[in-house]
């Protein structure tokens, strides 16, 4: 679907998501992350960059594991601490995967990904044409019900800022891996919480589409 099209039936509260590909499986377990190895951390910083041209070449179950562990896995098993910081240790954001077999939710401690909705919701991660190729886009959700020792005032800044350490854990895992990606903020946040079946007390912050280079 063109980016116009896409843009127009949100505007007008049309946008819906496509039926999956295949099984929607109520949970994946993955498996163990690779921990070890991959770039040095100051090239992976010198190769950090976005993409918009990606192949609809699926990740194997193994790099979709390491990117997850990546972006925000348990890295400490004595107090489950993650790879990306949260103030207080509040964990606020959570991150949504979309597959063309549905939405999953991540959940870190069982590493493992849980089925929220058997749906292809990737066309409604950005109003771009490209996020309905790529294999997967990442969705990036605030649950203020966790913070509830922050002022309220300040509760957007403390989630923004989180979900900018995981999607930054992100680009450098895909930079590392010889992946591509972007990230977005052009989204239909209500379409995309109304698929989800997000409460008053969950906002969808931003989107990022992982997968192979394309042809640039």
């Amino acid at each position: 679907m063109s980016t116009f099209s896409k843009f127009t039936l949100g505007l007008m509260g049309q946008l819906r998501p496509k039926p999956v590909t295949g099984d929607a499986a109520p949970v994946l377990a993955l498996p163990a992350p690779q921990t070890e190895g991959g770039l040095p951390l100051m090239q992976a910083l010198r190769l950090r960059s976005s993409h918009r041209d990606f192949s609809p070449r699926p990740l194997p179950i193994e790099s979709l594991s390491t990117l997850l562990w990546a972006a925000c896995g348990v890295n400490r098993q004595k107090d489950a601490g993650r790879t990306a910081p949260s103030a207080l240790d509040a964990q606020e954001v959570e991150v949504f995967v979309a597959l063309p077999t549905g939405a999953y939710l991540y959940d870190a401690k069982r590493h493992e990904l849980q089925l929220v909705a058997a749906v292809d919701l990737r066309r409604l991660t950005g109003y771009q044409d490209f996020v309905d190729n790529a294999p997967l886009d990442l969705v990036y959700v605030a649950n203020y019900s966790r913070l509830g020792r922050v002022p309220v005032i300040q509760r957007e800044s403390f989630a923004s800022v989180a979900a900018g350490a995981i999607a930054q854990n992100v680009y450098l895992y895909c930079a590392s891996a010889g992946l591509s990606s972007v990230l977005r903020a052009w989204i239909d946040r209500q379409a995309l919480a109304d698929a989800l079946g997000l409460t008053h007390d969950q906002h969808v912050l931003l989107s990022q589409t992982v997968g192979y280079p394309g042809k640039d």
